[in-house]
């Protein structure tokens, strides 16, 4: 039976010592970028895998961690939970996904499971802006990072890493890229008004409005909680209950657009000609010919890779005293549902 490969043959074939290799693995300092590229190189091409049960056994620690999510089906969730794998993977992590369905009484249930089952850390993409689910870990300082959501307790301020995107200007910038284009009736299909995502878009929203003098009108803004059945039927309401129609929509999410542009069509309506539509997050559906769905890009894969970085950081005590606050820039993505084509823009 063949032996495993190990440190000291990565180490003899480098022609460095067993500790520039553990360094190098581990992506610790103390090893020059070449050397590091060099070893990575030779452990990858003689096939070594890290002992984690030893490394385990060593450092006191599970090498597995926590993320909970508020709706796997969702696609932003699913590829947000990718990019926390992928990271967690690459620094030989395990990640133990819980699906909260939306329940908040869910999301404190499984911070407690995942602890009680020795995790090293959690990501957490479900909080509220009242959450206080999150004071526990802050007063026993369990590693954790926020990604997506943050609470808006002003208490809790510098207590706390996060990951987000910059939901306010995505919010303006989608409003100001439909007055731009013509439009001065937009409905504002809202995700969870009791998020900082959902808020915040709203807000940005609010504040293009009023920078363009446009007219607000809060029957035009209605919370669908991220969910696209919602969307869909806000959208019939509206078109039902009102004399004067929109002449645009704003959704928060990818998901809420798709269900509103369900509503569209089967108004016999055209997309754009006759309403446009604009989403956020930039799901891979949006691109796919026929929906073509002009959005607000949230690197959500990225924002899952980030975070998971920055919990690792935190569990291996290499940032332990610093506090990172992270604010990804939301940029527009331009398709055809948005009428900007057809106004003779060129491609």
């Amino acid at each position: 039976m063949l032996q495993k490969p190990t440190i000291k043959d990565i180490a003899r074939l480098a022609k460095v010592s067993s500790t520039a290799v553990s360094m190098a693995l581990n992506d610790r300092s103390g090893v020059s970028e070449k050397n590091r590229e060099k070893i990575k190189k030779i452990a990858k091409d003689i096939g070594y895998q890290p002992n984690y049960i030893a490394k385990a056994l060593i450092s006191r620690r599970s090498q597995s961690i926590g993320l909970i999510v508020n709706y796997i089906a969702d696609p932003f969730y699913t590829e947000l939970a990718s990019g926390v794998e992928k990271k967690a993977n690459e620094k030989g992590y395990t990640v133990v996904l819980c699906n909260t369905n939306r329940s908040r009484a869910a999301e404190k249930s499984f911070i407690d499971v995942l602890r009680a089952r020795g995790v090293d850390g959690i990501i957490l993409a479900t909080v509220e802006k009242d959450d206080v689910c999150i004071q526990s870990l802050i007063e026993e300082h369990f590693p954790f990072v926020l990604i997506n959501r943050i609470p808006m307790n002003p208490s809790f301020t510098n207590k706390f890493d996060f990951v987000v995107q910059d939901n306010f200007s995505a919010g303006y910038k989608a409003v100001e890229h439909l007055y731009r284009l013509g439009h001065d009736r937009i409905a504002l299909i809202a995700g969870n008004l009791k998020s900082s995502t959902g808020l915040l878009k709203v807000e940005g929203s609010r504040k293009a409005m009023s920078d363009f003098r446009l007219d607000f009108d809060p029957q035009l803004v209605v919370d669908c909680g991220y969910i696209r059945s919602k969307a869909l039927e806000a959208a019939k309401q509206i078109f039902v209950g009102m004399k004067k129609r929109p002449t645009a929509f704003f959704c928060g999410d990818d998901n809420m657009a798709l269900g509103v542009r369900e509503t569209i069509l089967g108004e016999g309506l055209k997309i754009p000609q006759d309403i446009a539509l604009v989403g956020c997050d930039n799901i891979d559906t949006a691109s796919l010919k026929g929906i073509d769905l002009t959005t607000i890009s949230h690197k959500t894969r990225v924002m899952g890779e980030i975070g998971t970085g920055i919990l690792i950081d935190k569990i291996e005590r290499t940032t332990h005293e610093m506090v990172s606050k992270i604010v990804l820039e939301a940029n527009l993505v331009i398709r055809e549902s948005c009428g900007y084509y057809l106004k003779g823009y060129a491609r």
